[in-house]
């Protein structure tokens, strides 16, 4: 075990810009110990396992990419709150300059 110390924590948690609690000192210490514990153990894997992206074998299902008809632009524009040159007309966002 690595034993991580409250203290470890205490600089983690300034380092990271953060208010933590005693509590959580307490709390965060026991998590993080675990968590570098099950990450060491990442070395004990022997050589010869192949890795693997996938534990389960995966397919891809695909359609077929066809062109099917669609809405013509009269109508969709003919249902839109506002058109202008064929397009939609939505409002201006975030400040944009065109």
């Amino acid at each position: 075990m690595s034993d991580i110390t409250r203290d470890d924590v205490a600089h983690l948690a300034r380092l990271a810009r953060l208010a933590v609690s005693d509590a959580e000192l307490d709390m965060f210490s026991g998590q993080i110990d675990a968590i570098v514990d099950t990450v060491s153990r990442v070395g004990e894997i022997p050589d010869d396992v192949p890795p693997t992206a996938q534990v389960v074998p995966q397919t891809n299902v695909l359609r077929p990419d066809t062109t099917e008809p669609s809405l013509r632009r009269d109508v969709a524009l003919a249902e839109a709150p506002a058109a202008e040159e064929g397009r939609f007309r939505v409002p201006r966002i975030l400040g944009e300059e065109l």
